[in-house]
């Protein structure tokens, strides 16, 4: 199929970690909001909140606790898209109703309305020259993030994302091959890999980005130290359980 702009930018866009020195303008944020605002959401309800962050010290700090990355507090631009089930839950009240607790549910509606409305700006950052890059570590250290950024019980951090203008380097750096559809892609029902399959996925990706010499179980055994038995996975992993606990209290009449 003819790619057309949209698709092409799609697959020109990565993630950037390095800036130039140089202010996002406010006509190129205010498109960015915009951006955001019009993207889906279930039932019209808007169930985020876009968290702005420009004090230099909460932007450095945000670098530390957010897994020590320091391109954090040097992006011109940072926003943190709130899961919010506090606004809604705020406004039945003020309305008369006497609304059961947010539950499991709400926050995962809410959480896929912030990171729809996220990616909104991640396409139209890309679109306006700008780089940006997912912050997943900010679901890192809930105890300090709530009071780092005054979050409620019924708040979670869905994702923070920095923005700038990338470094020629940057622009110039070879976007990492995805895996080919047919490994992604099912039909009607789950489709579980073999491992013979999941072999030839991961061989197809390594081929696909230029990978000559590459080996399954040397580059997954190296993958899951580094990533996935990481001190910083396992501290996402209790920190989520600490933002659920509020929603997994049973349902009640307030």
């Amino acid at each position: 199929m003819e790619q057309n702009e949209i698709l092409t930018q799609l697959r020109q866009r990565k993630s950037v970690r390095a800036w130039e020195d140089r202010p996002v303008p406010p006509q190129v944020r205010q498109a960015l909001l915009e951006a955001a605002f019009q993207a889906p959401t279930a039932g019209n309800q808007m169930l985020y909140t876009i968290l702005e962050v420009t004090d230099p010290a909460l932007k450095a700090r945000l670098a530390e606790t957010c897994d020590h990355q320091p391109f954090i507090a040097t992006a011109p631009l940072v926003l943190v898209f709130l899961a919010d089930c506090q606004r809604w839950l705020d406004a039945y009240e003020a309305a008369g109703c006497h609304p059961r607790r947010p539950g499991p549910g709400d926050l995962m509606l809410a959480a896929s309305d912030a990171l729809i409305a996220a990616q909104n700006t991640v396409v139209a950052a890309h679109s306006m020259g700008l780089g940006s890059c997912y912050i997943g570590d900010v679901l890192e250290q809930c105890e300090t993030h709530r009071q780092l950024l005054g979050l409620t019980e019924y708040v979670v951090p869905a994702a923070m994302v920095v923005y700038g203008y990338p470094t020629r380097q940057q622009q110039e750096r070879t976007k990492p091959a995805r895996f080919r559809s047919q490994w992604v892609v099912c039909e009607n029902r789950y489709h579980r890999n073999t491992p013979e399959q999941l072999r030839q996925m991961f061989a197809c990706q390594a081929q696909d980005g230029g990978r000559s010499s590459w080996d399954f179980d040397s580059y997954l055994q190296a993958f899951c130290k580094r990533k996935y038995d990481s001190d910083f996975s396992r501290e996402m992993s209790r920190s989520c359980g600490e933002y659920w606990k509020a929603f997994l209290k049973e349902p009640e009449n307030r």
